[in-house]
């Protein structure tokens, strides 16, 4: 049963960390499934309570992040506090509308809109949508550092 268990759990974690690069599916959730699913298979002998915690605090960083980072990126580049709150309403709107691609376009959407409403040159609202980008791309990768640790802290746990 834990051959199947180990199976399955590096299935997930190929698949998340497939996610995280292409927004189709929800990366770090497949990750944290994946261990769940390895602790549920094997009654959680190797897999502690501490251990589960860890992993639940590195997956609500991980959350956070795709809502900060694009922020973050908008105001590096230039962003007003409302283009970094655009940033964020606008990511939350498009995964509504979109899906998963909501991740990438709303960001960028609601930052450069939220910089037009206020007056901006077309320009530099457009900067201002390029460092939303650049914080996307910055969250992504450290999205899959943080799923790299977790997978890791997985087979020291685990073994």
């Amino acid at each position: 049963m834990s051959t199947l268990a180990l199976v399955l759990a590096i299935i997930c974690f190929i698949v998340g960390m497939i996610g995280t690069i292409l927004p189709l599916l929800p990366g770090v959730v497949l990750v944290y499934f994946g261990i769940l699913l390895y602790g549920i298979m094997t009654h959680f002998t190797t897999l502690h309570l501490g251990f589960f915690i860890i992993q639940t605090i590195i997956l609500v960083i991980v959350f956070a992040s795709d809502y900060l980072s694009a922020a973050l990126g908008a105001k590096v580049f230039g962003g007003s506090k409302q283009a970094m709150a655009g940033a964020i309403v606008g990511t939350i709107l498009a995964i509504i509308l979109l899906g998963p691609a909501g991740i990438i376009i709303g960001p960028i959407a609601g930052a450069f809109i939220v910089e037009l409403i206020r007056g901006v040159e077309v320009k530099k609202a457009l900067q201002v949508g390029f460092g939303t980008l650049i914080g996307v791309i910055g969250g992504t990768l450290f999205k899959l550092a943080a799923e790299l640790v977790m997978i890791i802290y997985f087979f020291m746990a685990a073994f």
